[in-house]
């Protein structure tokens, strides 16, 4: 049974493979992609996974007013429904102490005007309980320029105890309906020894049974999991550690990232490459979802909590015109293979190494310190304003929709993997890097309703909405002045192309030839008046 399992999932990889292989060939060859669309050809609701998380740094980031006016401007949008972050329980949280004789004294104060403001922009939060309050922790083992203590309790009764106190207090301050809305997972990246976890996979084990316990204390429907690994990892474990164990386990969840080269890295010191293999991450998820599908616990929701291009923030892929292309590329080949798919961050006010001392240097963020869009933040507000109701496309880089006034919205894309041979993101991805012809792009529509609608083109790409290609041309400077912030947000404020008006008559197919590049996007919306 096994092996015949292990060789269909071997054949259906391999078909993926080829056909995303045959189909950068094929466009790259014609000169004429064609997106054929009949308005009244329904493939069902849109699968909004994308939206339903997004990142950030650390818990007490959110606590300055720059990150809490980007997340309200993000929110309105891209929509994110969630958000994850770091740190929630570390020391400058002021969550945990104990007295001269060991006792614990709680302080929930910081996380509540954190949690407070969240809920104030309409998210949820996505609760990652970690990491180690010093005066619980059973070392002094930490990770990053904040100092997160990533090792095992010293007592996991008080580590229970704790988590218990924080979800009554979550209870109290929000109330259970509201709170069975969340998500509570355990710790970051266990398997990453000892960056992220000084402790065995059966320590987390340990950890993850009194956390799952202490929450569901406190309401039995309020939803726990993890094993939140690097690189799809303990997924079954964890699984076959609770079936056993007879704990409870509501989702699991994981993280990938694009780059084929080292672990962790705040500097991009070692330099990343873009993984060329065109399953990179969405290969992951997909994997993920066999394992659960394979498993004894099949109904299990599978959350990507992180995923991007590249693991470190320093890497200039983040601030590149690439990304867009390649965030819409995984994205649609993961299909609805995950509940949520968790970008890694919305925002550059992210201090694992520190703080940073350029406006652009890699941050992993969809917009930078100053808040300027990036070509990463136009994927998400792009896929926000499609409508409700996607239609049928055989085209694999594009999603039609329309919405319930009649509006058409068609996003499409280029993907092309240019990173040159012998080369790292670090040398490639800071450069001036024109983008080279793919042809046309034909959309036809047929069977739309006879009227009047306003068309409007919107698009990323090279030298448009590039704001580091603006910032290349200033001469990078190390720092902006308003004047400059000004400029740049002006020449990359997401404006559309064109916009006119179109008159639809009765049985008239609707066309349009759009000139595509390497590693553009574009939205073109066909809105009723």
């Amino acid at each position: 049974m096994m092996e015949k399992y292990l060789r269909t999932r071997i054949i259906l990889l391999i078909i993926l493979v080829s056909l995303s292989t045959t189909n950068t060939f094929a466009q790259s060859d014609l000169t004429e992609r064609i997106i054929h669309l009949d308005f009244n050809q329904i493939k069902g609701p849109l699968n909004t996974m994308f939206k339903e998380c997004v990142g950030a740094g650390r818990a007490n980031e959110g606590l300055r007013a720059d990150w809490q006016q980007q997340l309200a401007y993000v929110k309105k949008e891209c929509d994110f429904k969630y958000i994850r972050m770091h740190g929630l329980l570390t020391d400058d949280m002021g969550v945990y102490q104990e007295d001269r004789d060991g006792n614990p004294h709680y302080n929930f104060q910081y996380i509540d005007v954190l949690y407070d403001y969240i809920l104030d922009v309409d998210m949820k939060p996505f609760v990652e309980l970690g990491f180690m309050p010093n005066a619980l922790a059973s070392g002094s083992e930490t990770i990053f320029w904040w100092k997160g203590n990533v090792t095992p309790p010293k007592d996991y009764q008080k580590w229970e105890d704790l988590i218990r106190n924080l979800t009554q207090h979550f209870t109290d301050c929000y109330g259970a309906d509201e709170v069975k809305t969340w998500y509570f997972e355990v710790w970051n990246e266990p398997n990453l020894t000892p960056w992220f976890w000084t402790g065995t996979m059966e320590d987390y084990y340990k950890l993850y049974q009194h956390a799952a316990l202490a929450v569901k204390s406190v309401n039995k429907e309020y939803r726990i999991g993890g094993p939140a690994t690097a690189g799809a990892a303990w997924e079954v474990e964890l699984i076959d550690f609770c079936r056993n164990n007879n704990l409870p386990l509501d989702f699991i969840s994981t993280h990938s990232y694009g780059v084929r080269q080292g672990y962790l890295d705040e500097f991009g010191n070692t330099g990343t490459v873009l993984d060329e293999n065109p399953m990179s991450v969405s290969g992951d998820v997909l994997n993920s979802r066999e394992e659960i599908a394979g498993s004894s616990m099949s109904h299990l929701e599978l959350h990507y909590t992180e995923w991007s291009s590249s693991y470190t923030p320093a890497d200039p892929i983040h601030d590149s015109y690439h990304a867009a292309a390649y965030i819409l590329e995984k994205i649609k080949q993961v299909g609805d293979a995950a509940n949520s798919m968790s970008y890694w961050v919305f925002t550059d006010i992210f201090e694992e190494p520190g703080p940073r001392f350029t406006p652009f240097h890699g941050g992993f963020g969809l917009l930078n310190y100053q808040g300027i869009n990036k070509p990463a933040f136009y994927a998400y507000k792009f896929m926000n304003q499609l409508g409700a109701t996607e239609l049928i496309n055989a085209d694999s880089s594009s999603w039609a929709c329309k919405d319930e006034n009649g509006s058409i919205q068609v996003l499409l894309w280029d993907f092309t993997y240019t990173l040159e041979d012998s080369i790292n993101n670090q040398d490639y991805y800071i450069r001036d890097l024109p983008a080279k012809s793919k042809g046309k792009v034909r959309i036809t529509i047929s069977e739309i309703p006879a009227g009047i609608y306003n068309l409007e083109i919107f698009k990323a790409g090279y030298r448009v909405n590039d704001p580091y290609t603006t910032y290349l041309d200033m001469g990078r400077p190390n720092q902006l002045t308003k004047e400059q912030v000004r400029k740049i947000k002006e020449l990359n404020d997401g404006s559309a192309l064109s916009s006119e008006k179109i008159n639809v008559k009765n049985g008239a197919p609707f066309q349009r030839d759009l000139e595509i590049r390497e590693n553009d996007v574009f939205l073109f919306t066909l809105t009723k008046q």
